[in-house]
Formats: structure tokens, C-alpha cells, sequence
């Protein structure tokens, strides 16, 4: 089954903008997946490789974390055209399961955060992620909230405190997505102010 460029590639993408502009809804692309499986995927996740079409092209630039890092990359650029780069030049940056302890925490201190003129030049991160459905409790407020939300989110490192020091100056700051293995998305941008055992662990509004 063979992807259907125009209608489900504008499918994710809305459901990218809805989950970006409601932080805590967890957005389901299984149904538009199944037309990247049969894909030679050479490396990549159906769902990281769906993500990469949607949002790369020839203007893009990224940067794979990843221990079949050079593979992927070239994966994504066959596909996309979208030019790997490094870590501080990267528009997205893709952090993959069998990436190494600590790269999120890396990509996110690394990471472009954009400028007081053009804070929308930041890098955004993508995470493959465990589960965006069970793991640790989070508590979301913030723009797109009515009052809080609820987030359940497994990943292996410690990213908060490295987050919270990536937005302290907004607007400037990055944004990221969450992936998980059954392609459930969940979207925390840096307007979101998150909240873990209790203790605030972003930027006050």
C-alpha cells in the first residue's frame, strides 16, 4: 500500500497542529502508518519516517542521534531531500530508541532555540518514545489548556531539567514531539508549563 502524498501526509499534519495547539492530546497515526510500512524504511520507524515526510523538504535540515545515525540520515534525505547537518544547525532533531544515555539531554542543550527577532527559526525534537500514554505522570498548563491536562510520558532519560533550561528565555526555546512504538503522538511545545511530583518545571508565566 503506497502513500497517498497529498491526503495523508495534510492528515498527519493537522494532526500534528492539533496536538501542538491542545499539549496533553495524544494524536493516533496508525491509520496513515500503514501506508509506510511496506516502505524500505532502512533503519527508521514507520511513524519517525512518516514524521520526516511530512515536515522535511529540500529547505530542512536535521540531525539523526541514533546508533544507525549515517543509514537513517540517508534514509531521510533520499526521501526528502532535507540536508543532515549538525546538532547546533539543525532544524529537527530526530532522537531515536537505540540512541545513546543522554542524547536528548544533549539535543535539547545544542539545540537552536531561534531569536528574539525570528523565534520560530528554533529547532523542534523528536523523540521515539516508550509510551506517550502510560509512564510518568505530568501535569500541563499553559496556552491551549483550559485550566491543566494530564500527560503520561516513558522515556528513558532525564529531559525536564534540561528542557526547563532551554525555555527560561521565552520566546526563544524549542519545542518537541513524542512517539511512541504503537504511533501515538504527543506534543509539548515550549509555551506548555509542566509539572512533575508537585514541583513547577518550566518557566512561570
Amino acid at each position: 500500500m503506497k502513500l497517498d502524498i497529498v491526503h495523508d501526509l495534510q492528515s498527519v499534519y493537522r494532526k500534528m497542529v492539533d496536538s501542538t495547539s491542545r499539549p496533553g492530546l495524544i494524536s493516533d497515526l496508525r491509520e496513515e502508518v500503514a501506508f509506510v510500512e511496506d516502505e524500505d524504511k532502512n533503519g527508521c520507524t514507520a511513524s519517525l519516517l512518516l514524521a520526516a515526510l511530512t515536515l522535511f523538504d529540500q529547505e530542512v535540515s536535521f540531525k539523526v542521534f541514533s546508533a544507525q545515525a549515517d543509514t537513517v540520515s540517508k534514509t531521510i534525505n533520499q526521501l526528502t531531500y532535507a540536508k543532515p547537518t549538525k546538532t547546533e544547525q539543525a532544524d529537527y532533531l530526530l532522537i531515536l530508541q537505540d540512541a545513546e544515555m543522554g542524547s536528548l539531554e544533549e539535543a535539547i542543550a545544542h539545540a537552536k532555540p531561534g531569536t528574539l527577532k525570528n523565534p520560530h527559526t528554533s529547532a523542534t525534537i523528536i523523540v521515539e518514545a516508550e509510551a506517550v500514554t502510560s509512564g510518568e505522570y505530568l501535569l500541563l498548563k499553559g496556552p491551549g489548556i483550559q485550566t491543566t491536562e494530564s500527560a503520561y510520558l516513558d522515556v528513558k532519560e532525564n529531559w525536564l531539567k534540561s528542557r526547563q533550561e532551554k525555555n527560561k528565555e521565552y520566546p526563544l526555546g524549542i519545542d518537541l514531539m513524542f512517539i511512541d512504538q504503537h504511533h501515538q503522538l504527543l506534543s509539548l511545545p515550549r509555551t506548555t508549563q509542566i509539572t512533575r511530583d508537585g514541583v513547577m518545571s518550566e518557566w512561570d508565566m
